[in-house]
């Protein structure tokens, strides 16, 4: 189904997205070619229902003939709505003829992100002026092995409760204010039962699998 929205607002952003220029092989590189704006043209033309009707008549005579008019359009893929947890899940296999092949290349990841480059400009639970949705990193699953076999293990990040954090999920509730710093804690790498405290800077060199993050409130 496709929703009409004001082409002034349609393919805008919370923060300015043009200056970017994201490192290549980094999570904000993966976002900004995730979000972007994508021509869609030939076969990849949309099915215009307006444009049909304008040509054909009403719908009941439209699908008894089935004659439709095609479109070239633009699309995007925008968040409408951000999370109290964000959850990124990189895609650490590619095909290889038959086979699929793991992926093993180091993504840079930050421990504080911005989404409101990747956020629609009418993104709900964003307070009208906010320009930065920040979110702090406190989890990492990374993948030691082959696509046959391996081990998972884990980064966790022991940290005080965030009550404001918690209203957020249960109840619906805006933040009012926004932290910049990411939240204090003691990193732990998880091993079966093996624990054992680690720096910021070993979580942030692991070949991250999954990514969590919790939005700064």
């Amino acid at each position: 189904e496709v929703s009409t929205e004001d082409p002034e607002t349609a393919f805008c952003t919370l923060a300015n997205r043009e200056g970017l220029n994201p490192e290549e092989g980094s999570i904000h590189h993966c976002l900004y070619q995730f979000t972007r704006n994508e021509k869609l043209t030939e076969t990849n033309k949309l099915l215009c229902d307006v444009c049909t009707q304008r040509h054909y008549g009403p719908k009941k005579n439209i699908k008894s003939a089935k004659k439709y008019v095609y479109t070239n359009a633009k699309k995007q893929m925008l968040i409408s709505l951000a999370p109290p947890i964000l959850t990124l899940h990189l895609k650490r296999f590619q095909q290889a003829g038959f086979n699929l092949r793991k992926v093993n290349r180091h993504i840079k990841f930050p421990e504080v992100i911005d989404l409101a480059p990747f956020c629609a400009a009418k993104c709900k639970n964003v307070a009208e002026g906010n320009t930065e949705v920040l979110y702090s990193l406190y989890g990492v699953v990374e993948h030691s092995g082959t696509m046959r076999s391996g081990h998972y293990t884990a980064y966790a990040k022991m940290r005080s409760m965030n009550n404001h954090l918690s209203d957020l999920v249960l109840r619906g509730q805006s933040p009012q204010a926004l932290e910049t710093e990411p939240v204090k804690g003691q990193w732990f790498h998880i091993s079966d039962t093996h624990v054992q405290a680690v720096s910021a800077s070993k979580v942030l060199s692991s070949q991250a699998y999954l990514l969590f993050y919790e939005r700064l409130l």
